[in-house]
């Protein structure tokens, strides 16, 4: 580093554009996927830079203040629609930062007035609109002002400009930074240091920072480009710090030199205040008029200016008040040089007079305190004040002010002469020798446009769009040419059949390609699957065989509820729920549901239950002896557990309370030698296990002896805790001896806990409290007792109607989705259930779940109960099936397909939306809310994280009732079981030598080393974010709040009594109870937070843990390893691959594994995998370098001896006892058998294998050979060995990245606990069923956002497993906790549903179903609902009339027929609708004829072809911009790299076709913004867009409108009054736009838009246009500023990954996904020309087999598995007659001869047809040019893949 250091120094100004050019900006939907309803910081003068960078407003000679002033609230209100949470902070050592670089000097001082006038104007009228938008100014970044407020307002992050030029023409040479380059470059350089500096300072103090000038605005999403912060390395810190505040400081000091000021003074001193105050304290005026005459007089005392200069300024300053803005769209008038000159001067001395005022505190107290109007935001609009001096030169005033203007003319011109001691004339001067104006006498008539649109008529869209009126164009031409009959899409297929259509061609078959065994491979894979999900005891669960017909309900016993077990972690891992059948034969719970003849069955074995109790109570003496001999209390209790838990259940009714006392014996020792060392407090954990086990006993059903009521009542008053105990009532003791003595510890020991006992269940006991809400039996469901909401959900089910259920992760949701699969599996054969998930883990599970539960037999073959449809594979057949599980992007290719339109579609029954949320995200939402509104049956919607649940209930609600089903949402509030989280702080030094023995039975991680709980509401550090709903309270969590807020209560915030716990709460406290008095806290606890006096600070204060507090362990046990925390190697605190291992270590021990470690970025997952496996051998190389090991080993060695002799023994059958099960019997066998010394220590031994304290695997979970086999199939697929390694040693890791096969296997290791670490991203937090007792959020990311955090947090602790789930906080600060905690989770926003390839994909299902009824109601439904858009109002005929001009589009670009019939090449342009924009470019080259050209030589000149074809590719799919790079060095090694980097421009030829393509739909759309506003928008433009505030005059209207006449396209002029001295006709106003807003049209611009960009950031208000779903492209360098990066082209050339990540910046996590998608965009485009052509393909038309090559490589791989796995697979002789290579059969051999006929006649027709209309190419050329460009497409293809292949096999 020291070399690095140096060289930093040497360059000084270069070190911060080095080091910002090492950075790696992520691109990012900011709202959705970060922010969320986060509060961030918008850096004032970065806002101001990117809105001053916008060329249309005038800030030269026709100087436009109220034009930049609208253009900073438009972007803001940008912001603020898309539900951005922001404050906006001025720096006022910045303020020269927001002048673009390259501005003339004499403007300089127009910009900081500007600025400071928008300060000014935001501080004043923001509140009032939008109150929490704060608008703040400090002096510099540094200051203890900015400190403060970073203390009081914890933002998420900041957002600034890095002074990236606005444009980037060529692809940039860097450029030498010497003195001599052109000013404006140094200008930029500067600016760049001082922006780029303020980011890294951001970054160094923890603040991620979002490049506001990357900002996109798309849809209802906000994308930019987000740098990360960092933490600097200490030696770094000092030299690295210094070097930039030096090199900050220089640049700061030249940019102040190069601008320099003029020589006016414009200070504002007293004296000039004594004055004006006097003079303005009699007059009516508002802030502008002061401004205007404060300056004006000034200056003319000062004799810089003339009287002429200083009345037309006047005088423009009273016109600005008394016409319309409309009236002020002017043209720019210019005089002389020398006069010019004068007028510059004098708008820079004018601008720097009032920007002093505006800055200036006592002008503003002056304003204020006068009461003045604050508009100084209309102070001066150049081109006005030019046209007002052109008129007083040619005398056009006649010496007169119009009669309106008179009394403020009089009485400024008043002012000015008291103030400046001048008086103002209207008399003209001679000074101007000519005036010229840039507009000619046409561009004042108005134009009358007729605006048509070309002919369309559809029955089904027809009568959505009456609303619309539009003219069409019924000319000669457009009737003539609708005569030409349109090529259908199907064109090629009708006539060019090679084969009769009755045989399809045959699919091929092969040895390595034969579906039928790689389906089978599939549902083993699957089965393999369903048996880990449900833990069922090494068996796979027993599917329920379903039949048609009615559900047999369960006989309902009144029965106890389920019950909240006291057992560790690890023993409920073990314990999954049982399924239904829980109730063995023969027990009185099952007889209940019996005919006469089983009841009398029943009644017999009652009799033999004695002989049954007394073999049950042997069989438990013989584990008794086995348990008294483990001398360890808490051994002995565990296993204890572990016996109960295996036990069988008609054992358990007569063992269970002996079992339970037994318990209560060995943890009463236990705690006995606690009193005896006098640490009661520290032994709390083992109380409150004796606690729930007695409330175990008073709740069983089992029975019960007197003897057990007497000891357990005795024990709870020994120990003082007899609210334990509830009546025994229910229960009828029996007489019956206790199994065993059972021995109390010595009287005079003191067993009693020295605290309250309400005290004492809420801080120990929570976890284990009663969980009963409103639970009921229910004869529907019989594997638990369901609560009310589930009960609720069922009912809606039964009723068929729709569900919204809104739950926390692990309250039970899953189930529902099985309920409705059983209805429809038991309705009919026919009914189809889709389920929808957003993630392919997902799918795979819920299919896997399925194929557990349920199994069905069927009438007819081909049927089957599920199937699996995802892009990158299948299982199943997709339509055959009754539940199908999918993907949102393929079920609605489903839905929108023709041919399952008559067929598949209309047997929907219902569609089950897991994870609803996901229709926030950017990418895939909008396919989600498509198919909401598409559903064509009732839906169910789950999700456990929606911010707005009523707003998208009200919006689902209207949905469905408008396809006729109702709508019902069920909230339930509370988790299953409590999270506890921790900050983890890691240990200084750290040696690992092994993990040693866990110990501990007490839940969560207090006490361990390093851990410190974290209550919740110690987050609350920002009082002005108030508290989330879901902030959830664990009964010690309230007990410390309510003791915090009694010790900090004053008389005036008191804590009412009605909130002590002692009357609050009942003596033995339940779950209920807690919820109750917890909702009462919380109410308190939000007024104080509302309240800024209250003492809210000293709780939270009083909450938050000082520091480490030396770890106590809680055990009498010391570790037999000795990994120690004392010595070791240092550790860096801040690296988690080394802070992971003691964190693990630390879990190990308290028995808090399984864990999950959530980090963000895929490859530091693999990292921290690696390092700790590198830990883990290391240090077991080292042990076996030891003692122990060679004693193990020689003990090893004997052994083997032996057993070798005993094997020669004829071993004895084992008789099967009757009563033991096979499980049950083996299972007691082990464990007497392992409590007996029978059985030897290295039965399980493998010295080749890990050994126990060097690896986290569980060896019991899983039998050694099927860890084999699991390794081998995974070595088919070529996964890593150190993955496989890891695998061994228990650890996993899970992202997307991963192969598909090693996923599912963490997964199911993870499930069968063999596996108890994973590492993951994102990837599971989507609803994947991974219960893990700890989830560790394993450093900061931006990813890390308030929905992604309960996401995962939820997978702690889940339903039936733990009774409290830990989460911990590694490497993230605390404040970034605080800030998760508190955070609110996001609003659900919709997206524009209407997209132009929806629309072309809606026709297609119309015409190709024929208009089937499935297909009208589609349409109906999504043209006819209201949108979830932007805030919701339904914005119904924005969208309709945006829906007319799609149609007008498609028309025009000849995919649609004149009835909207599907024409040409539309099947290529649907089938790329993942890409849209670009599927419509690439459209236009295709009809364009460009390919066709291009690829005329692929035969003769391959290479040449392809590299174009990619090089065009390039720019249209796949792409992102480039970066550009300031530090020489970067650049060199671009330079040096084998990549590009900068994509070449297109060639000419197709970047011709496409401007012509984007002008095209320019002008559609700038139809469709006239004629809508022609229609729909009838009052003027005068509000500006975020503050509300009118501008400009209004019209008192003539008869009563507000244009008397002409409202489509008549002038805005209002009828003219009377008299001619009271109009400012003088004035040369240009006719008032209709599309373009009037703020935009005072800089000059009319209806003419120059880009799509341009017209959709300036139409007028009122007028809705997505740029997002208009179909364009920008292309570089005409629209896009910035180069495109040239990776794909890159890879193409030089197939290699590193350069693509040193040089082309692409992180390597991405690379894989992006090539992947850019490889599918070519088998898509491939297949569909194919189809198109009518070649013998077997694709299927919907084309839902097309994938990329990653993928398609993942199914070979399956395919070679499943060749070498699976051998029966059936392949029929038949099917080997595969479809060779396409030939173009010559019309003359036809094979079947009738269709052969017909289809002669129909193409002789169809040619001759086509020559009348004059289009002459014949079929058969056209037929060959399309077969050039298939071929170039396929050849493409195979060249990519095959690089592709190269690097990922």
């Amino acid at each position: 580093m020291a070399g690095q250091e140096d060289r930093d120094a040497l360059q000084g100004s270069n070190t911060v554009l080095s080091w910002y050019d090492r950075t790696r900006p992520m691109f990012i939907d900011l709202v959705g996927d970060y922010a969320g309803k986060e509060l961030f910081l918008v850096e004032g003068d970065s806002l101001l830079r990117v809105c001053f960078e916008d060329e249309r407003i005038d800030f030269g000679d026709g100087f436009q203040l109220l034009h930049a002033v609208y253009v900073v609230e438009r972007f803001l209100e940008n912001l603020v629609k898309r539900h951005c949470q922001f404050h906006i902070a001025f720096f006022e050592e910045n303020a020269e930062l927001c002048i673009p670089p390259g501005t003339a000097g004499a403007h300089r001082s127009r910009y900081l007035l500007v600025r400071s006038i928008i300060k000014r104007h935001l501080a004043i009228h923001l509140p009032d609109a939008h109150p929490n938008l704060q608008v703040n100014v400090f002096p510099t970044l540094k200051s203890p002002e900015f400190q403060d407020y970073l203390r009081l307002c914890p933002i998420h992050f900041v957002m600034a400009h890095d002074g990236s030029p606005k444009s980037i023409t060529s692809a940039p040479g860097v450029l030498p930074l010497d003195a001599d380059t052109q000013p404006a470059d140094d200008d930029e350089k500067w600016t760049k240091i001082l922006l780029r500096g303020m980011i890294r300072s951001f970054n160094v103090h923890r603040l991620n920072v979002a490049l506001i000038n990357r900002i996109e605005f798309r849809d209802s999403k906000v994308f930019t480009m987000i740098i990360e912060s960092f933490i600097p390395r200490r030696a770094t810190k000092l030299t690295m710090g210094v070097n930039f505040a030096d090199a900050i400081r220089e640049a700061r000091k030249l940019l102040e030199q190069s601008r320099k000021t003029s020589d006016i003074e414009a200070s504002f001193d007293d004296q000039d205040l004594e004055k004006v105050s006097e003079a303005f304290s009699e007059e009516e005026l508002n802030e502008s008029y002061c401004l205007a005459t404060y300056a004006v007089s000034k200056i003319l005392k000062q004799q810089e200016c003339d009287v002429f200069l200083a009345s037309a300024f006047i005088l423009h300053s009273v016109i600005i008040k008394h016409i319309p803005l409309s009236q002020r769209r002017l043209p720019l008038i210019t005089f002389d040089k020398d006069f010019e000159e004068q007028v510059e001067s004098f708008l820079e001395a004018v601008s720097e007079v009032c920007q002093n005022a505006v800055e200036d505190k006592r002008w503003n107290e002056l304003m204020a305190s006068e009461e003045f109007d604050c508009d100084s935001i209309d102070l001066i609009d150049g081109r006005l004040f030019r046209a007002v001096m052109q008129a007083m030169c040619d005398n056009s005033l006649h010496g007169v002010v119009p009669r309106a203007a008179q009394p403020d003319w009089a009485l400024l011109s008043g002012l000015v002469t008291e103030l400046g001691e001048v008086t103002l004339s209207l008399a003209g001067s001679i000074e101007p020798a000519f005036s010229k104006s840039t507009a000619d006498k046409t561009d004042f008539e108005e134009k009358a446009e007729e605006l048509t649109v070309l002919p369309f008529t559809n029955s089904v869209f027809d009568k959505h769009l009456e609303c619309i009126q539009v003219k069409t164009d019924e000319s000669l031409a457009v009737r003539f040419s609708a005569m030409k009959i349109y090529r259908e899409t199907t064109h090629w297929h009708n006539h060019r059949k090679p084969l009769n259509p009755k045989y399809a061609p045959a699919a091929k078959v092969s040895k390595w390609r034969n579906p039928l065994r790689t389906n089978q491979f599939y549902m083993k894979e699957m089965t393999t699957y369903a048996a880990s999900l449900t833990g069922a005891k090494g068996k796979a669960l027993e599917p329920e065989t379903m039949t048609v017909g009615p559900k047999r309900l369960v006989k309902l016993v009144e029965e106890k509820p389920e019950k909240a077990a006291g057992k560790s972690k690890k023993d409920e891992a073990q314990d999954t729920p049982q399924k239904s059948g829980a109730a063995k034969k023969g027990t009185k719970k099952a007889a209940a549901g019996l005919s006469k003849k089983d009841q009398m069955i029943a009644d017999n074995k009652e009799r033999k239950g004695s002989s049954e109790s007394d073999k049950a109570f042997t069989a438990w003496s013989t584990i008794m002896k086995g348990l008294d001999a483990v001398s360890d209390n808490q051994d002995r209790y565990l296993r204890t557990v572990d016996y109960l838990n295996v036990l069988d259940s008609s054992k358990t009714m007569f063992l269970e309370a002996d079992i339970h006392t037994y318990m209560i014996q060995s943890l009463l020792n236990w705690w006995a030698t606690y009193c005896k060392g006098g640490k009661k407090a520290e032994g709390y954990f083992i109380v409150a296990l004796i606690w729930t086990t007695v409330r175990e006993i008073c709740t069983s059903s089992s029975s019960i002896s007197k003897e057990n009521i007497q000891h357990v009542t005795k024990l709870c008053t020994l120990l003082g805790i007899t609210n334990a105990l509830t009546s025994f009532d229910k229960l009828t003791p029996i007489d019956r001896k206790l199994s065993f003595v059972f021995k109390y510890p010595p009287p005079t020991l003191d067993l009693r806990i020295e605290v309250s006992q309400t005290e004492f269940q809420l801080d120990y006991c929570g976890p284990y409290m009663d969980r009963m809400l409103d639970a009921k039996p229910d004869p529907r469901v019989s594997s638990f007792v369901p609560d009310g909401w589930q009960r609720d959900v069922l009912d809606q089910l039964d009723a068929n109607k729709s569900v919204f259920v809104v739950a926390p992760t692990s309250a039970g949701k899953t189930f529902i989705s099985f309920y409705a699969m059983e209805q429809v599996l038991r309705a009919d054969n026919d009914g189809v259930l889709v389920y929808v998930a957003p993630t392919k883990a997902l799918v795979n599970q819920i299919a896997a779940e399925i194929q557990g539960r349920f199994s069905k037999k069927f009438p007819v073959p081909g049927k089957g109960v599920w199937a699996i449809h995802t892009r990158d594979y299948r299982v199943n057949n997709s339509t055959g099936c009754q539940i199908l599980v999918t993907v949102p992007h393929i079920l609605q290719i489903m839905l929108l397909s023709p041919s399952n339109a008559k067929s598949w579609a209309p047997r929907v029954r219902r569609i089950i939306f897991d994870e609803i949320h996901s229709i926030g995200q950017a990418e895939d939402g909008v396919v989600w809310e498509q198919l909401l509104l598409l559903a064509p049956c009732p839906i169910v919607a789950l999700s456990a994280t929606v911010g707005n649940p009523e707003e998208f209930n009200d919006w689902l609600k209207d949905t469905q009732k408008a396809l006729g089903s109702d709508l019902k949402m069920i909230q339930h509030p509370t988790r299953y079981s409590d999270l506890r989280k921790y900050m983890y702080e890691p240990p200084k030094v750290f040696q690992f030598s092994g993990l040693g023995k866990s110990y501990g039975v007490g839940l969560g991680l207090d006490g361990l080393l390093g851990f410190d709980a974290f209550h919740p509401a110690s987050s609350l550090v920002d009082k002005s974010r108030g508290m989330p709903d879901d902030l959830a309270l664990e009964p010690r969590d309230c007990l410390s709040l309510w003791k915090a807020m009694c010790k900090f209560q004053d008389a005036n915030y008191p804590v009412p009594q009605s909130l002590n716990p002692e009357k609050a709460l009942p003596p033995c406290i339940r779950k209920a109870d807690i919820f109750k008095w917890e909702k009462e806290l919380k109410k308190l606890l939000l007024q104080w937070l509302a309240d800024r006096k209250s003492p809210i600070d000293k709780v939270v204060k009083e909450l938050t843990p000082t520091m480490n507090t030396p770890a106590l362990l809680t055990s009498d046990k010391a570790p037999s390893s000795n990994s120690s925390v004392s010595d070791g190697e240092q550790i860096d605190p801040y690296d988690l691959c080394s802070t992971t291992l003691p964190l693990l270590y630390q879990l190990h021990k308290r028995r808090a594994l399984p864990a999950i470690l959530f980090n963000y970025d895929r490859s530091q997952c693999e990292r921290i995998a690696e390092t700790v496996l590198k830990q883990l051998v290391a240090a077991e190389t080292i042990w076996k370098e030891g003692p122990q090991w060679k004693k193990l080993m020689e003990g090893y060695e004997k052994w083997k001896e032996q057993k070798d002799k005993k094997t020669r023994k004829p071993a004895k059958p084992a008789k099967k006892t009757k009563g033991e099960d096979d499980e049950g019997g083996s299972k007691v066998d082990r464990m007497r058998e392992e409590s007996s010394d029978g059985a030897s220590a290295y039965d399980l031994f493998d010295p080749e294998a890990p050994q126990e304290d060097f690896s986290f695997a569980n060896p019991k979970a899983l039998q050694k050979a099927e860890l084999d086999e699991y390794i081998r199939a995974l070595r088919w697929k070529n996964v890593k060995e150190e993955l496989l390694d890891l695998l061994r040693r228990g650890i996993g890791v899970h992202h997307a990245g991963m192969n598909r096969k090693y996923r599912q296997c963490v997964e199911m290791l993870f499930r069968r606990g063999f596996l108890r670490v994973v590492i993951a991203t994102g990837t599971l937090t989507l609803g994947i069923n991974m219960p893990c007792a700890t989830v560790v959020f394993c450093g900061n990311s931006v990813y890390l956002t308030a929905l992604n955090f309960r996401q995962a947090a939820g997978r702690s602790g889940r339903r039936g497993f733990d009774l409290l789930g830990n989460v911990v906080f590694q490497g993230i600060s605390r404040e970034r906790a605080s800030r998760l905690l508190s955070s609110r989770l996001p609003e659900l926003t919709g997206h524009f549903p209407i997209t132009t390839t929806l629309v072309l994909r809606l026709f297609t299902l119309l015409h190709d179903s024929k208009s089937s009824p499935y297909a009208v109601r589609a349409v109906n439904s999504l043209l006819s609902q209201p949108r979830l858009y932007l805030g919701g109002q339904s914005f119904k005929e924005q969208v309709l009339h945006h829906l007319r001009f799609s149609i007008e589009y498609l028309r025009r670009n000849e995919l649609l027929g004149p009835a909207g019939e599907p024409v040409n090449f539309t099947s290529c342009v649907s089938h790329l609708y993942y890409t849209e924009n670009s599927s419509f470019a690439f459209h236009a080259l295709l009809k364009g004829g460009y390919f066709h050209k291009l690829c005329a030589d692929i035969e003769t000149k391959p290479t040449v072809v392809l590299d174009q074809l990619i090089l065009v590719m390039c720019h249209l799919f796949g792409r992102r911009d480039c970066r550009i790079v300031d530090d020489p060095e970067e650049a060199e090694a671009i330079r040096r790299s084998p990549s590009v980097v900068y994509l070449k421009p297109m060639p000419e030829a197709a970047a011709k076709i496409l401007r012509q393509h984007n002008t095209d739909t320019l002008d559609v759309f700038t139809t469709y913004v006239k004629t809508f506003a022609a229609q729909h928008v009838k009052e003027e433009e005068r509000y500006l867009p975020l503050t509300h505030i009118p501008v400009g005059f209004v019209q008192p209207s003539a008869n009563g409108k507000v244009n008397g006449h002409a409202v489509a396209n008549g002038s805005a002029h209002p009828t003219k009054p009377t008299s001619e001295e009271d109009t400012f006709d003088f004035l040369p106003s240009l006719p008032a736009p209709h599309a373009r807003s009037t703020f935009v049209a005072l800089s000059g611009l009319g209806d003419e838009f120059a880009t799509i960009d341009d017209l959709c950031s300036s139409t007028r208000e009122g007028v809705f246009l997505e740029s997002a779903v208009i179909p364009h492209l920008e292309i570089h360098p005409d629209e896009s500023k910035t180069p495109l990066n040239a990776y794909i082209l890159d890879f193409y050339m030089h197939g290699s990954l590193d350069p693509l990540e040193k040089a082309n910046g692409i992180r390597k996590s991405d690379v894989w996904f992006l090539l992947n998608d850019f490889s599918m965009v070519l088998a898509t485009i491939a297949t569909s020309i194919a189809l198109h052509l009518g070649l013998g393909t077997d694709a299927d038309p919907e084309m839902l087999d097309v994938m990329g090559a990653g993928d398609a490589a993942e199914n070979d791989a399956d395919e070679k598995v499943a060749a070498a796995t699976i051998t029966d697979a059936p392949t029929t002789q038949a099917l080997t007659n595969q479809a060779a290579a396409p030939v173009k059969k010559s019309k003359k051999v036809v094979d079947d001869w009738d269709a052969g006929e017909d289809a002669l006649v129909a193409q002789e027709d169809y040619l001759k047809s086509e020559g009348l209309n004059g289009t002459g190419a014949t079929d058969d050329e056209e037929y060959d040019k399309l077969m050039n460009v298939y071929k170039a497409f396929r050849k493409l293809k195979s060249e990519f893949d095959e690089k592709f292949h190269a690097i990922f096999a």
